[in-house]
């Protein structure tokens, strides 16, 4: 029952899918510290606006250990009365403000520094708290859903419980799916076996091993998980099909462990749905969010019907790759060269300013300010986590965490990660802390929103036709690689859930078939859906780690085009709409009528076919400009 508020885009993929080959050659300017004390105090985030002292966050915690010993107080009372509810619930804000900001204080500081043993021993104290106030409130949820129907109508009608409405309908929206408390005790007991799975990939992932392959110079490099895709980029097709072959052919060695770890999944998320008597693990999964399955099947019916476009693009990359017949090892060649020049931080964040001029004077102001004032940590060192993300807590300002480059991708970085924090701003500042935790279904969209802003004002400005073409086939990769690879993804995960629920066997065979089947029709006839590719399945965490999640990079990259588009259509009532219904919306209403409400429903296949009909004209553009003599 935890409100912790945490945005990692770990879990996205950046907009441009720029090449290692950019990014090694920018990275040649870039400057160089061995250690954080090295990096100027503008390039790092202020931790210190949150605790001054070391001292200041050991209080906190101790205070909030304090407070969730005497929460259990209230176990037992929460249906007695309005004011019992009521108190309680104050009681658990209180606590939950202080618990968020001690947590992301002492994780933020060792992601930076994780080298620090001191600040190793913070992290450590600061998950036996969050430990600590897990267990202590374990129990309001089901004591809340065991109230009665009548007594509970009454207390949402009371005036005083009425900015924890949305938060108490969110808990009784399962409530027809809950059990007796022997069952929910007894499930709740077998919830490590049906976690294993997940345990079990990421053993199984590490022991497979994979041989040294000849890179495009002849020189030995040892391939691996990390770097299979830099290697699928080489402008050498030998490389790119070697590597290929025999990375699937080392997960193919373990396809029967790895069909067998995914159809334990498989069969959890089914059991648990089936216990609690939704009629699918789909429906289990979206219910709890507010998410009709809808949404969800108007996703894939819409973008199948569009496939046409996708397989107009492939045939698109075959001819400028100039190739006799294009590969699924092919596909992360870069088909339009790119311009390497290294872009200063400064430089970046001007762009980045720029880019989202469209936003209007406010929204410009406090994204530079923010900029400016200890929201970003800019640079890498050997000790700091890798990738981006944002977090904060309520009562912290955003902070994003960077390892800037100097690469236009992490331009983009920056304008997909501020678009959180700015979402986190607006958020944070409307609403209070029980309704500020923005859901995952519309936690993407102003990250995406911000980068496709950021694109049309680049085109807008582009001065010559290698720039333009560079640019609009990095959006149609875009396109590919969320609307249209995620979709594909969630297609799969309904495919083999339907197919165990039938009571069909999820053998190694059956799923390679399913994949490939889908793969085939993704792509069209001008790809060659090589028979590698249906172990591909095996290499993405999603489907061994969550149930029916991909769904949403699609559904929030359309939303975020047709959110884009009416800021740049409209202007002024554009921006003022979204900020106040969605920017400043938090979790205030359902994340389907929170959209609606900022000018885009996602109960309708509205929003994907107007991303299909973006997709196609910038189909069209970077056509027209191939075929100009």
């Amino acid at each position: 029952m935890t409100a912790l508020t945490i945005t990692l885009t770990g879990i996205s993929a950046p907009f441009i899918p720029y090449s290692t080959q950019a990014v090694m050659a920018a990275a040649e300017n870039a400057p160089v510290y061995k250690t954080r004390a090295e990096i100027p105090a503008e390039y790092k985030w202020k931790l210190e606006h949150i605790y001054s002292t070391t001292k200041e966050w050991e209080q906190d915690v101790e205070k909030v250990e304090k407070l969730a010993n005497e929460f259990t107080k209230h176990q037992g009372k929460l249906g007695n009365s309005v004011q019992s509810l009521l108190q309680a619930l104050e009681d658990y804000t209180a606590m939950m403000r202080i618990n968020d900001k001690a947590y992301v204080y002492a994780n933020m500081a060792l992601d930076v520094n994780s080298g620090n043993s001191e600040l190793q021993k913070l992290s450590d104290r600061v998950e036996k708290m969050y430990t600590l106030v897990s267990e202590k409130t374990a129990w309001v949820q089901p004591e809340i859903v065991s109230i009665p129907d009548d007594k509970m109508k009454g207390f949402l009608a009371a005036k005083e419980l009425a900015p924890y409405k949305v938060f108490l309908e969110d808990m009784l929206r399962t409530k027809p799916y809950s059990l007796s408390k022997e069952m929910e005790e007894l499930l709740a007991k077998s919830s490590p076996l049906g976690n294993s799975p997940a345990n079990i990939y990421g053993m199984l992932s590490k022991d497979v091993k994979f041989p040294k392959i000849k890179d495009e110079n002849g020189k030995e490099v040892q391939l691996t998980r990390a770097n299979f895709v830099s290697l699928l980029e080489s402008k050498d097709q030998r490389v790119r099909k070697e590597v290929f072959e025999v990375y699937y052919k080392a997960l193919t060695g373990f396809q029967d462990s790895f069909a067998q770890t995914l159809g334990a999944k498989v069969k959890a998320d089914n059991f648990y749905a089936g216990a609690r008597k939704y009629n699918s693990a789909l429906e289990a999964s979206l219910t709890p969010n507010n998410i009709p399955t809808s949404v969800y099947n108007e996703l894939i019916d819409t973008v199948n019907e569009h496939l046409p476009l996708m397989h107009r693009y492939i045939a698109l990359k075959k001819k400028m790759l100039g190739v006799k017949e294009l590969h699924m090892y092919d596909i992360y060649v870069p088909i339009v060269p790119s311009d390497d020049k290294y872009i200063p931080y400064e430089d970046g964040k001007k762009m980045v300013v720029d880019g989202l001029k469209a936003m209007g004077d406010e929204y410009g102001k406090v994204l530079a300010e923010g900029m400016q004032n200890g929201w970003v940590d800019v640079y890498s060192t050997d000790d700091k986590r890798t990738g981006a993300y944002q977090w904060g807590a309520f009562d912290t300002h955003p902070y994003v965490l960077l390892n800037y480059q100097g690469t236009l991708d992490d331009v983009f970085t920056i304008a997909h990660e501020m678009g959180h924090a700015m979402q986190s701003y607006y958020t944070n500042k409307k609403q209070p802390y029980i309704s500020s935790n923005y859901p995952t279904f519309t936690a993407e969209v102003a990250s995406t929103m911000n980068e496709t802003l950021l694109f049309k004002s680049m085109y807008a400005n582009a001065k010559t036709k290698q720039e333009k073409m560079f640019l609009l086939n990095q959006y149609l990769e875009n396109f590919r690689s969320t609307l249209f690879r995620q979709t594909q993804f969630a297609e799969f995960e309904k495919a083999i859930h339907e197919k165990e629920q039938a009571g069909e066997s999820l053998n190694a065979e059956a799923i390679k078939k399913i994949y490939l089947d889908l793969n085939k029709k993704y792509y069209g006839k001008d790809m060659v859906s090589d028979e590698e590719i249906a172990m591909e399945w095996a290499r993405v965490s999603h489907f061994f780690n969550y149930r029916y999640y991909v769904y949403q990079y699609s559904t929030s990259f359309a939303a975020s085009q047709a959110l884009a588009k009416q800021v740049l259509d409209e202007g002024k009532p554009a921006v003022d709409r979204i900020r106040t219904n969605f920017l400043e919306a938090g979790n205030s209403a359902p994340p389907i009528e929170v959209l609606k409400a900022a000018g885009v429903d996602m109960s309708t296949s509205k929003p994907i076919e107007q991303a299909m009909e973006i997709f196609e004209e910038t189909l069209n553009e970077l056509e027209k400009l191939v075929n100009e003599k």
